[in-house]
């Protein structure tokens, strides 16, 4: 299969027409798309440690969650740490896809992952793009209960929470950087609502807006999804070999 073939394929399954309109993801980088797929390395961001690794490990192609070109590039040298990736990349005949929100917005996609690991039943969509998720908790439980739960279902170091003093119950998704939902998460009844970045206005707010708020990491909060998209290309080329690369590099000091 090639590059242009396990393209098509994955946007099928994963439209377009689920990305929101500011964002940029699909095919980023491909010097030869008839280029026959056989290795592919499934991450959440294209760093110079994936693009190193993929290099090494004889890959044809990366797909990832976050796109590798976001803003608009305005020269490719290396000087530049995207042009300097994206130069190794075409020189090394790897192909790059980012699938990013539409990855979001997809069934069993990242939110709806997120929504199991923290045991969120009966989810539905809500806020810009139907993006988010939204449910209910078997039971309800206090704050401080539900943000040990998260810590170990996601295996992050910590989280950061601003608690409305409410129990949490109807809790409402969204990974990564979720400052912009909170207002969406209120409005369709949650109690509390868990993302991987929202902001210290927000989390300020929260208290007096009635609503919990977490911070549970953006990395924490979407690095699940590399399970899914190794699960699709499977499905898509079950010949070809894959591999899932973690590209965090922060530390918890």
């Amino acid at each position: 299969m090639t590059v242009e073939q396990l393209a098509a394929a994955i946007f099928e399954r994963i439209p377009s027409s689920l990305s929101c309109e500011w964002d940029n993801d699909g095919l980023m980088v491909s010097g030869d798309t008839s280029r026959p797929v056989r290795r592919v390395l499934c991450t959440l961001d294209v760093t110079e440690e994936t693009v190193d690794y993929a290099i090494g490990g004889g890959f044809d192609l990366i797909v990832s969650h976050h796109p590798l070109i976001f803003r608009g590039l305005k020269s490719l040298t290396p000087n530049d740490h995207v042009g300097r990736k994206v130069l190794a990349l075409a020189e090394n005949g790897i192909s790059v896809i980012s699938l990013h929100t539409r990855a979001d917005a997809v069934l069993d996609g990242v939110n709806d992952r997120l929504a199991e690991l923290l045991g969120i039943g009966e989810t539905s969509k809500f806020g810009e793009g139907m993006i988010g998720r939204i449910g209910c908790l078997a039971e309800p439980m206090p704050l401080s209960e539900f943000c040990q739960e998260i810590k170990e279902a996601l295996g992050a170091p910590f989280v950061l929470a601003a608690d409305a003093e409410r129990e949490v119950f109807c809790v409402a998704v969204c990974g990564g950087d979720g400052k912009d939902f909170v207002e969406d998460a209120l409005t369709a009844g949650a109690d509390t609502f868990v993302s991987g970045r929202i902001g210290y206005h927000q989390m300020t707010d929260a208290p007096e807006m009635g609503i919990n708020l977490v911070e549970a990491g953006h990395f924490y909060t979407e690095t699940h999804i590399t399970e899914f998209f190794a699960q699709i290309v499977s499905d898509i080329a079950p010949d070809a070999e894959i591999e899932e690369f973690s590209s965090n590099i922060i530390l918890s000091i």
